[in-house]
């Protein structure tokens, strides 16, 4: 009996609809408008950007970050080189209007870093000039973005490291759930002052969350 080799498939618990975290595997075909990732004996036909592309190398095997969208006539896999193109991908088809394909327009017309700051600087001439964005959703998307890249903070699009730090992984997972950068790192903070350095994640998230909890009450 053949064993398949293993390939991955996590729950991805910030989207509600995407059904793969990432896809590891080798890479069959590259084109700079999607590859195919044979895991496991399945071909993936992956939709990517031509930033993604361009840092993908020439090496047999490739991982990229998935999300998966879902419609009534297809199911459609669109790929990233990094975590932090795919978290920017989904924080611009949040905005009304912009789907998927022109979120990959806008990722393969300008650079990730580029789009990020010039959301956050409000430069709005920049992000009309990508296809399909006018002046209109240009401004909308600066509206409804720039205070959130604020609290997220530039370092959102560089790979996340490999040995992160329990003050690193607290910090990530509180934001990941809505609270603002620079007010949790201060929380956590405190917490580590008064406990030292022996907290677990877990116990540094719970302590945190404890505290905005007073910290709403008194409100």
């Amino acid at each position: 009996m053949q064993v398949l080799k293993p390939f991955t498939f996590y729950l991805l618990p910030f989207t509600s609809n995407n059904m793969y975290a990432y896809i590891d595997g080798r890479l069959v075909f590259k084109s700079p408008a999607y590859v195919v990732i044979d895991a496991g004996g399945v071909g993936y036909h992956i939709n990517i950007s031509l930033n993604t592309y361009s840092l993908l190398t020439n090496a047999e095997r490739c991982k990229l970050f998935t999300w998966l969208h879902v419609k009534e006539d297809a199911h459609t896999l669109y790929g990233f080189a990094d975590e932090g193109e795919r978290r920017l991908f989904l924080h611009l088809i949040s905005i009304p209007g912009i789907g998927p394909n022109t979120g990959r327009m806008m990722l393969s017309s300008v650079t990730p870093v580029e789009i990020q700051a010039a959301i956050i600087n409000g430069n709005v001439a920049l992000i009309q000039r990508i296809k399909g964005i006018g002046p209109k959703s240009a401004q909308r998307v600066i509206l409804e973005l720039q205070d959130k890249l604020r609290k997220e903070g530039s370092e959102t699009l560089n790979t996340a490291p490999v040995n992160k730090t329990v003050k690193e992984e607290a910090l990530a997972a509180l934001v990941m759930l809505g609270f603002a950068r620079n007010t949790a790192e201060k929380v956590l903070e405190q917490e580590i002052n008064k406990n030292g350095d022996a907290l677990t994640v877990e116990q540094l998230i719970k302590f945190a969350l404890k505290k905005f909890i007073i910290t709403c009450i008194l409100i």
